[in-house]
């Protein structure tokens, strides 16, 4: 259970560290609705879209990435704890969360930009350079999410 809740809240940051970097800098971070419309369509048979915003929406599809997002979230909480073992939850060290943080790149990188017609890291977006900086940003954020959220629990 404390794994899950480790989840939860280190995504949480992730999306708060979004809200304030939305309100702050005007920097706009990914729509989770297009994760649950990637998801309906690959239900249907479709994992690679010419580009995911010019799919027809699908039903629920924010709800579902929304939960999709939450879910990845406790997934990687979980590598944290079998990867740096379940003594990082009596002690949690900054290091192995950030690591796993960077970690959780591969997924939008190699899997998801692609998947969405975005191309590897980004490629094939009209500025690959920011919308590499800014996932680098999202995803560290849920690394020192990780690590907080960590603390929060060991007391």
């Amino acid at each position: 259970m404390k794994i899950i809740i480790l989840g939860i809240l280190a995504t949480l940051f992730m999306d708060l560290w979004a809200y304030m970097m939305k309100i702050t800098f005007n920097i706009k971070g990914l729509d989770y609705k297009l994760v649950g419309r990637w998801a309906y369509y690959i239900t249907q048979g479709t994992f690679f879209h010419q580009t995911i915003i010019q799919t027809k929406p699908a039903p629920n599809e924010s709800l579902i990435g929304w939960s999709i997002h939450y879910l990845i979230g406790i997934f990687f909480a979980i590598v944290l704890i079998i990867i740096f073992g379940s003594d990082w939850l009596v002690a949690p060290q900054l290091i192995p969360a950030l690591i796993v943080g960077l970690i959780t790149l591969l997924a939008p990188f190699y899997i998801m930009q692609p998947a969405f017609g975005f191309g590897v890291a980004a490629s094939l977006t009209p500025a690959p350079f920011q919308t590499r900086v800014k996932s680098i940003m999202a995803h560290t954020s849920y690394g020192v999410g990780l690590y907080l959220a960590g603390l929060t629990l060991s007391l």
